[in-house]
């Protein structure tokens, strides 16, 4: 294949110009490379080549050829060997596609990629390689494997033996390597010379420092040249055995000790309980041995006997750990000690780990079920609490309202639009309830039968001349709320109603004056203004574990955002909290803040709702959450279920579907299964036998575990649990 220099056609009339830039480009370039580094862009490229110009490097040459890489690989190696480049493998590098040349004391990588989007196009890369440890090589030399950095060669010379040793006689010499002596080997005081080979013929040589060839400094190397049967010629150069390292240091991986220096060293994925490594040591077999003898016994392993030996190997013996059996192998190959080692968990440790981690699994299930348990007496207790303080009195009608509906006198907080209409009361879901029947059946309203008639739930259902009203009334904490929609609640140019809020609360409607500073509530746990319109504190915690591992404030507060905000930076600067600027976002109508308080990471919400200030207060304690071993994996969230009904549940979840069984997270069965999920937010369904199916969301983030809880009827509780 005939080559072409780099270089374009010019117009006559450009020729002076052009010249004059290609002698200053060579100008530049010959400043840039000595003789010992090529000038990529001085080297043949293939016939077809369009240069890259995209990005100009003085140390890469990059151009495209409408073939395919298998052709273009073979063309390019075919061209440089016509060039004066000799081809090469690196140790352990065989089956890498790209290619290695060397011409003289200069190196060179040639690397391929397939055109974007085009198969059957090519990119070549041809970039400087430095020889920093040059021999030479024998003229038509086949297998050449070759190391610029120690160095290392081996290769088959097509010339007889005489004809070689004359050769490597010669050429050594010639490139500055001297033949070492008894009297110039002094400082190497086991350098043995006087070895023979069968065969052939073994020649030590170093290399002194700065002579004129301007040499890396070089460790003294043994040639070795041994006849062949076909009248060839074996050549081995490499680093003389003492001149290698005796006392090896030590680096760590997957928990095993390795060997130091090394070429290369990597392991393969044999599942979490087995490793696999492979070493390419620069040291003779006897130092990697005695590395081995020194590190087990450092270590307190138990080298015990022999392994059998795979093939190639030098060595095979069985050691083991207080966790671990193992195989070391030592094998030889090219100029490394090659050191293969395994590593496997022992059975019994296996078995402990599993037994370890089902014990805790299972302490955990029992105290989330108390923990449950105790939750659900509390909230009962606090609802129970709530309901009694509702009024059940009659209830009258507010005069000269705007609503397509009655509202009681005491309804708060209303808002009414095109269908719809929604207010809370202090009253009970059963007086507000006959509140309704009184008001709308004399308009000739009827209430259909309904299967929800309960003291803290009720929906109502009325028809009237085609059309219809739904109401739902539902205690939430301390009030009733009240919502309302259908047909019947459409009005003719009728306005939604203005909230029945007292004007006081407006601060648009307030006097003038600057309005009163917001005060803490000396009872609340977490801080929380005594003008609060609502309040409730959560906290989670394990039986036996006094301090709890989350607390959960949730408040609405009659005040602007700005001044509830004044209010906490201060009382929890108070407390010890930092704020931290990350993720921070403060507007008029939303705050959103986070801090390092004492216990733990902490998160600050506010916002408007109804005209007032929602407060959602978090705190976190990582020590507390670790003992109760409910922390979830870094990056993860943890999701724990659990069954208090009588018959299987069966939930299906991020594609998978597990079974609770029946009793499962309870006081009498503690077992129940847990999840490790990526942050996100997930569609669950839940079966159970006699129940209707149940589909429900849950978004969990990195770092919170919730527990999802089955209850007698089917329902599920979800708990944020940290």
């Amino acid at each position: 294949m005939s080559m072409i220099k780099r270089g374009m056609r010019v117009p006559a009339r450009g020729l002076l110009l052009a010249c004059s830039l290609m002698l200053m480009a060579s100008t530049a370039h010959a400043a840039q490379f000595d003789a010992g580094f090529v000038d990529p862009h001085t080297l043949p490229l293939l016939p077809g080549a369009i240069e890259d110009t995209s990005r100009p490097d003085p140390y890469r040459m990059q151009y495209g050829t409408p073939t395919v890489v298998a052709v273009t690989s073979a063309a390019v190696k075919k061209m440089l060997v016509t060039d004066g480049w000799v081809p090469y493998v690196r140790p352990l590098d065989e089956t890498n596609s790209n290619l290695a040349f060397k011409k003289g004391r200069q190196g060179l990588s040639v690397s391929f990629t397939q055109g974007l989007g085009r198969p059957d196009q090519s990119g070549v890369t041809y970039t400087p390689n430095r020889i920093y440890s040059s021999v030479p090589f024998p003229d038509g030399a086949i297998d050449l494997v070759f190391d610029e950095t120690r160095p290392y060669l081996g290769c088959i010379a097509p010339s007889a033996f005489d004809a070689t040793v004359a050769f490597y006689a010669k050429e050594m010499a010639a490139i500055g390597w001297r033949k070492l002596t008894p009297e110039t080997a002094t400082s190497w005081p086991n350098a043995d010379l006087s070895e023979t080979v069968a065969n052939g013929v073994r020649v030590f040589f170093e290399h002194p420092e700065g002579d004129e060839t301007q040499f890396y400094k070089q460790k003294p190397v043994m040639l070795t040249l041994t006849r062949r049967d076909d009248g060839r010629t074996n050549v081995d150069i490499r680093i003389a055995p003492f001149a290698l390292p005796t006392n090896l240091t030590t680096e760590e991986m997957s928990g095993l000790p390795i060997p130091k220096p090394y070429k290369s060293a990597g392991g393969r994925g044999a599942g979490p309980n087995r490793h696999d490594l492979t070493v390419a040591a620069l040291a003779d077999p006897s130092a990697v041995l005695a590395f081995y003898h020194r590190e087990f016994a450092a270590r307190g392993w138990t080298e015990e006997g022999n392994a059998p030996l795979a093939a190639g190997d030098d060595v095979a013996l069985k050691f083991s750990s207080p966790e671990q059996t193992g195989v070391l192998r030592l094998a030889r190959k090219y100029d490394f000690t090659m050191v293969y080692l395994t590593a496997q968990v022992k059975e019994s440790v296996l078995a402990a780990r599993a037994k370890a981690k089902k014990d805790a699994d299972d302490q955990f299930m029992r105290d989330a079920a108390a923990m449950t348990k105790q939750v659900l007496a509390e909230d009962a207790i606090r609802r129970k609490a709530q309901a009694a303080a509702l009024s059940d009195a009659p209830l009258q009608a507010q005069a000269g309202g705007n609503t397509p509906l009655p509202v009681p006198e005491n309804a708060q907080e209303v808002e009414s639009g095109d269908g719809r209409m929604e207010f809370n009361s202090a009253s009970s879901v059963k007086a507000l309830a006959a509140f309704y029947r009184a008001s709308l059946k004399p308009a000739g309203w009827k209430e259909q039968p309904s299967v929800i008639n309960q003291p803290n739930m009720a929906v109502m259902e009325f028809s009237k001349a085609g059309k219809s009203i739904s109401m739902t009334l539902m205690q939430m904490g301390p009030k009733v709320n009240v919502s309302a929609n259908g047909s019947g609640l459409r009005m003719a140019a009728a306005k939604p109603a203005a909230t029945s809020q007292s004007a006081s609360n407006d601060p648009a409607a307030r006097p003038a004056g600057a309005p009163a500073p917001l005060e803490a509530d000396p009872d609340s746990a977490l801080p929380v203004p005594k003008q609060h319109s609502s309040t409730s504190l959560g906290t989670a915690k394990l039986p036996g574990i006094e301090v709890p591992f989350r607390r959960e404030l949730d408040a609405s507060v009659p005040a602007e955002l700005g001044d509830v905000l004044a209010f906490y930076r201060s009382e929890l600067k108070k407390l010890g909290w930092q704020e931290k600027p990350e993720g921070a976002v403060t507007t008029t109508d939303r705050v959103q803040l986070a801090f390092a308080s004492p216990q733990g990471p902490a998160t600050l919400k506010l916002g408007r709702a109804k005209g007032e200030t929602s407060v959602d207060l978090v705190q976190k304690n990582p020590e507390a959450a670790t003992k109760a071993n409910i922390m979830p994996r870094p990056g993860q969230a943890k999701l724990l279920l659990g069954n208090m009904g009588n018959q299987e549940a069966v939930l299906t979840i991020n594609k998978q579907t597990v079974k609770v069984a029946a009793g499962a997270g309870g006081p009498q069965s503690p077992k129940g299964p847990m999840l490790d999920l990526p942050p996100g937010k997930y569609l669950y369904a839940l079966k159970v036998a006699g129940q209707p199916g149940r589909n429900a969301t849950i978004e969990l983030a990195a770092g919170d575990a919730w527990g999802l809880m089955v209850g007698p009827t089917g329902e599920v509780l979800p708990l944020q649990m940290y």
